[in-house]
């Protein structure tokens, strides 16, 4: 849409009438204005003709002879210009030349001339009177031009508030993760987005699965990752990465020199460190070992995986964390992995978000990003 008004005209373009709309038209002052009250009701007796005058400060609603008022609704769109034909239109009135039009839209003549001839068959109206000197405006095209004027004036309203509200909502991200991801994959994640968007201020909240669900719920979070068996109830979602848990202890543990992998019932039977439940972990972890007696009373219960961690490194007890959490303490020597057979301990981990509505703005580039 060209962002260029109206009331940028010259005096010549715009003394043509009480309605300035016509700096083409020929006509002027009172005499104008009646001309274009006549030229109203002659639109208004034609029936069928596609348009009809609620008078000069009406907007112009279009309707055909003997319509209800709500079909006028419901075919609107096939009765009313597009904007750029209307903004064609109002270029005509200001330079009274379809090919200076043209150049000021950006298209050809012969374009120009098509489009107009477009609407002037749309509306059932002859709107540009065609010479060797000029284009200047019919009666009905100096009435048609007032109400375009209004029309993309309100347009461009339109669209200037839009564009206010796609800042507001640029302007910030809130995430919320479940603690493996906040921790180990988004700082990454938000680097790369921070070189994108460097002017959108990010904020996470981490908490485990079950907390999550309940932010982007009550409208507190844009986006969120979770790492459970499935995506919460309300939310949609979609696989961003993967994961497995893994069975850990210190090197002083008796398990840290067995070369038997431990089975399932045998986890089962042993009190561990564990995360709280509502974590993503813990869903894994309870599922893979439900046909196995289920879990044994937690040695320990603590909300965070750092915690569980360095519970596990002081020696309190076998663990079961994250790979992605625990990569550099088995490289040191501070944990040692457990080999499980027969228990599935893979997960997948997710991006959120409410159900029926999909991420926008910095919340989609921010998606994009985990899965390149």
């Amino acid at each position: 849409m060209s962002r260029e008004r109206d009331d940028s005209a010259g005096p010549t373009e715009r003394g043509t009438g009480a309605g300035g709309g016509g700096g083409a038209s020929g006509t002027s002052g009172a005499s104008g204005a009646a001309e274009r009250r006549t030229a109203a009701r002659a639109i208004a007796a034609a029936g069928g003709s596609g348009v009809t005058s609620a008078g000069a400060g009406s907007g112009g609603t279009a309707s055909g002879a003997g319509t209800a008022s709500g079909s006028v609704t419901a075919h609107l769109s096939h009765r009313v210009p597009d904007l750029g034909a209307l903004e064609l239109l109002l270029a005509v009135a200001r330079h009274g030349s379809l090919g200076a039009a043209a150049r000021e839209v950006g298209i050809t003549q012969p374009a120009a001339s098509s489009r107009i001839r477009s609407m002037e068959r749309q509306l059932g109206v002859a709107l540009v009177d065609r010479s060797p000197r000029g284009s200047r405006l019919t009666d009905a095209g100096a009435l048609v031009t007032d109400w375009a004027r209004r029309i993309v004036e309100s347009a461009e309203a339109f669209d200037a508030g839009v564009q206010a509200l796609r800042g507001r909502r640029d302007s910030r991200l809130r995430v919320v993760a479940s603690m493996t991801i906040a921790e180990y994959l988004l700082p990454g994640w938000l680097i790369a987005l921070r070189a994108e968007r460097p002017d959108t201020a990010v904020s996470l909240q981490a908490g485990n699965s079950a907390v999550v669900a309940e932010r982007l719920l009550a409208g507190e979070a844009d986006l969120g990752f979770v790492e459970g068996l499935a995506v919460p109830d309300g939310l949609d979602g979609t696989v961003v990465a993967h994961d497995r848990l893994a069975v850990v202890v210190a090197p002083s543990h008796p398990w840290a020199r067995r070369r038997k992998p431990i089975d399932p019932a045998e986890l089962a039977g042993t009190p561990l460190v564990l995360r709280e439940h509502g974590s993503g972990t813990r869903q894994v972890l309870d599922a893979a070992l439900a046909g196995h007696g289920g879990l044994a009373r937690p040695l320990l219960e603590l909300a965070s995986t750092t915690a569980v961690k360095a519970a596990a490194v002081s020696g309190a007890g076998a663990a079961v964390l994250s790979e992605l959490a625990i990569a550099e303490e088995l490289s040191s020597r501070r944990l040692v992995a457990v080999p499980v057979a027969g228990a599935h301990l893979r997960r997948d981990l997710r991006a959120v978000w409410p159900t029926g509505h999909r991420p926008t703005g910095p919340a989609r580039d921010l998606l994009s990003l985990t899965r390149s």
